[in-house]
């Protein structure tokens, strides 16, 4: 993997890219990515509402490698569906958790992916027996897999209803699966601000690589989803908005990207779209908010 590539001033390259559809092959996604001059990219590792997952054939996994290669892609990160609850109660819907995980861990694993991210789940009124079912389930799910494989990230959630997603939840559920180096943290920009981290300032977003560092340790910290967001600060409601058209607005994504963290993550955009060749437009704008450099002093 390609690593520590510069710009022609100096700056430390973006990796950025989308979330991007697989349907039409892994190949036709290569060409996608570059059309929007993305350098990385997400998909979805079946459909998103239901469990209907797309073979791969090896000849397609084959050109992928070699059109990926080419194109400089990575890393590449599948994202589980949304209908996935790690925290269920014993039923058919843990068991579709177990299934999930288990065989998209391996899906991802075939064509070379680096992450499998996903949702923790929510809890069922009691939150640390949800935590408990979720650390399990990981255990027997994904740990239970030999290495080598994608690394799983549990991602930050904005705390809706019964969700699980809290930075001290993430943190129980890392230390009651003892720290394996092979789980992680995916951020998402809109459900951290909608959870009530204030990231429209470069002072804000070092508050936040605070209490990562403290609570999570900064070297599990892999990805961000770089979405703007609809609803207000400490809302507690997840709805994306496109970049610098929300809450956080364009001095709020240009803090981030140009934070000496949270701008050195692998950053992929899930706003509203109607086409993938919307999100070249985004890219272009967050690559210009990074050149442009931050609006205050970072302390």
């Amino acid at each position: 993997m390609k690593t520590g590539a510069y710009n022609g001033e100096g700056m430390k390259m973006l990796r950025l890219g989308a979330h991007l559809s697989i349907a039409k092959g892994l190949p036709k996604t290569v060409t996608m990515a570059t059309e929007i001059k993305a350098n990385t990219f997400q998909y979805f590792t079946r459909n998103p509402r239901g469990g209907a997952a797309r073979k791969i054939p090896p000849s397609e996994i084959a050109a992928w490698q070699e059109a990926r290669q080419k194109a400089g892609l990575y890393p590449i990160a599948g994202h589980l569906p949304y209908t996935v609850n790690l925290g269920a109660v014993p039923g058919r819907q843990q068991e579709f958790a177990r299934m999930v995980l288990h065989d998209d861990t391996l899906r991802v694993a075939a064509i070379g992916g680096e992450y499998l991210i996903t949702h923790p789940g929510h809890h069922e009124g009691d939150r640390e027996a949800g935590l408990e079912r979720i650390i399990q389930l990981i255990k027997e799910s994904y740990l239970s897999i030999p290495e080598p494989g994608p690394m799983l990230l549990l991602e930050t959630m904005a705390g809706q209803g019964k969700e699980v997603g809290s930075l001290e939840d993430l943190r129980y559920i890392l230390a009651g699966l003892n720290w394996p180096e092979r789980v992680g943290v995916c951020l998402d920009s809109a459900h951290l601000f909608a959870a009530g981290w204030d990231l429209r300032t470069p002072s804000g977003c070092r508050q936040l690589v605070k209490e990562l560092e403290a609570k999570i340790g900064l070297e599990r910290v892999k990805v961000m989803h770089l979405n703007d967001s609809l609803a207000p600060l400490g809302s507690h409601r997840d709805r994306h908005a496109g970049i610098g058209r929300g809450e956080l607005g364009e001095e709020g994504i240009a803090a981030i990207v140009n934070d000496p963290f949270l701008g050195e993550l692998t950053l992929l955009l899930e706003t509203p779209v109607s086409t993938y060749e919307e999100y070249g437009t985004e890219i272009a704008l967050v690559q210009k908010l990074r050149l442009d450099g931050s609006r205050e002093p970072v302390l």
